[in-house]
């Protein structure tokens, strides 16, 4: 009887490992694709859509254009995994597996802060960023130069950055009347990276007219403040909340090893989990590495991608798996229109610089994955855009 292999996630992860799994098993098992949307994002590119929405048809893929006629899809959210009856249960259904490939992505972490998830925008997919979008035209109807609507970024790593550079990229294409502030807990913003490349955000956020507040964290927040530390209080018409990351709910009661307090499940060098049958990759998953797990990137997810589909088709046949480590090539971070790139492998040289050519290679690197999974043409297509 042919195995059936079962990918849960259309982000990165599951994108490309659907790529991997049909190159490497080339008809060998059945490959079933569980998403709740029926098309890739490209997440990374997704905060343009605060400032353009248009440029959600740039950095969507329906799933068909990247899946082989073999694989079948099905459209559903994940609701739980029974790893004994080796069924994933569906909010309208079930799927059996033989091997699970778990991709869906992460949610994001509230940190038990009162408040924040009641009142906050997150933006991890592109409803979120239509959203933010939205109601930031309605605070620039209802704002005056006299009287500027508040706008408010909670967490200043990746995509705090890129949102309030966005953020402010649609203040000065609308001349809307906005106080922008990024908020970060920590001292530095883009914490845990080189000050080199810290300093080179902080300068062009602060180029943008972006208020960076750093060295206290939310405590509170309520309909129309942000409470910070124990005194003070910055009010918001719009906010944004980007400050973490945890595991879906979906996963949290399955018989799998995880953190208990976000619900990653804990997987290997090969990418396998604590039932020999489960696999996890991305965001879902803390991926052992020498000291810390993998860092929930795109890039980590890319990389991981195309080596867990050679690793199921080593399980399917009873073979050793491959190990993985993670390489880092480097970090490019859009600021509005701008960009800093900082130790990038692309290029000849290393350390942190901007301008043009930082600017050229965020664009190289988001063409590069739309062609992996979508093709040259529509890589082509998406390219003034990114």
């Amino acid at each position: 009887m042919t195995e059936q292999v079962v990918v849960l996630g259309s982000g990165y992860a599951g994108a490309g490992a659907v790529r991997s799994l049909e190159d490497e098993l080339d008809g060998e098992a059945d490959v079933v694709w569980v998403s709740d949307t029926d098309y890739h994002l490209v997440l990374h590119e997704s905060h343009r859509c605060i400032s353009d929405p248009d440029v959600a048809e740039k950095i969507t893929f329906p799933v068909e254009d990247i899946k082989s006629p073999r694989t079948q899809f099905i459209q559903g959210r994940v609701v739980g995994i029974d790893v004994d009856e080796r069924t994933v249960i569906l909010d309208d259904g079930e799927v059996d597996y033989d091997y699970l490939l778990v991709g869906i992505g992460s949610r994001t972490a509230f940190f038990g802060i009162e408040g924040l998830e009641t009142h906050a925008h997150t933006l991890k997919g592109l409803d979120d960023a239509l959203g933010i979008h939205e109601d930031l035209v309605a605070a620039a109807n209802e704002a005056t130069q006299s009287d500027p609507a508040q706008i408010v970024v909670g967490g200043a790593g990746l995509s705090g950055i890129q949102t309030a550079g966005e953020v402010a990229e649609f203040r000065d294409d609308h001349n809307a009347p906005f106080d922008v502030s990024l908020v970060e807990g920590l001292d530095e913003i883009f914490p845990g990276n080189d000050d080199s490349v810290q300093a080179a955000l902080r300068k062009r956020l602060e180029a943008r007219d972006v208020q960076v507040l750093t060295g206290e964290f939310v405590s509170e927040v309520d309909e129309d403040v942000v409470h910070i530390g124990e005194d003070d209080e910055l009010p918001y018409d719009v906010l944004v909340w980007t400050g973490g990351i945890a595991g879906r709910e979906a996963v949290r009661d399955a018989d799998i090893e995880k953190d208990e307090r976000n619900y990653r499940l804990n997987a290997g060098h090969t990418f396998q989990t604590s039932d020999e049958r489960v696999f996890a990759i991305g965001d879902a998953a803390l991926i052992e590495q020498n000291s810390d797990p993998a860092p929930p990137s795109a890039q980590a997810a890319w990389q991981a991608a195309a080596v867990v589909g050679v690793n199921i088709a080593r399980a399917i046949r009873d073979q050793p798996l491959k190990e993985w480590t993670y390489k880092d090539k480097g970090t490019v971070i859009s600021v509005g229109e701008s960009a800093v790139a900082h130790d990038v492998s692309l290029v000849p040289f290393v350390g942190t610089f901007g301008g043009f050519p930082a600017r050229m290679l965020k664009k190289i690197i988001a063409a590069r994955w739309i062609a992996s999974v979508a093709g040259y043409r529509e890589a082509l297509a998406a390219w003034p855009d990114m």
